[in-house]
């Protein structure tokens, strides 16, 4: 349970992080919509990736995005993102051969890392004071002492 409680943070930084959190899980939740639908075939009849991945994908960014706006659950739903943004780069960079940016508004894997960037982010930041993982688990102290282990 100690993975679920988000640190201390000033309000400040508490504040940032729901900004950040709103934002990107609507994001997410709306590029996730379509592929709720059709969990497992959103990809086409033709696509080489199995549907079973096409699921846990449709999955990750619908039900982490949801997850990140209400701040419950945000590691698993920040890992689960950055596993999803982590194959969509290197679908679009490595595979793909996109550009970082495309000056002429074609596909790029900028936004699947700016994504990232806000999964690792969220991973080790947590949420933040503003969220229900706080309300449920409650939070970590900075600098609290350790546990004596002898």
């Amino acid at each position: 349970m100690k993975l679920f409680k988000p640190l201390r943070l000033p309000a400040r930084v508490s504040a940032g992080l729901l900004i950040l959190r709103l934002v990107t899980g609507l994001a997410f939740m709306h590029h996730g919509y379509g592929k709720i639908q059709h969990p497992f075939g959103w990809m086409g009849p033709d696509a080489r990736v199995p549907g079973v991945f096409q699921a846990l994908a449709s999955v990750s960014e619908f039900g982490g995005g949801l997850a990140w706006i209400l701040g419950l659950l945000t590691p698993v739903a920040s890992f689960g993102l950055a596993c999803t943004m982590t194959v969509a780069v290197s679908m679009h960079a490595a595979v793909l051969h996109d550009p970082f940016v495309s000056l002429g508004g074609g596909r790029s894997y900028e936004p699947a890392l700016v994504y990232l960037c806000v999964a690792v982010l969220l991973l080790c930041a947590g949420p933040g004071r503003f969220s229900l993982d706080r309300v449920v688990f409650g939070e970590k102290v900075l600098g609290a002492p350790m546990p004596d282990s002898t």
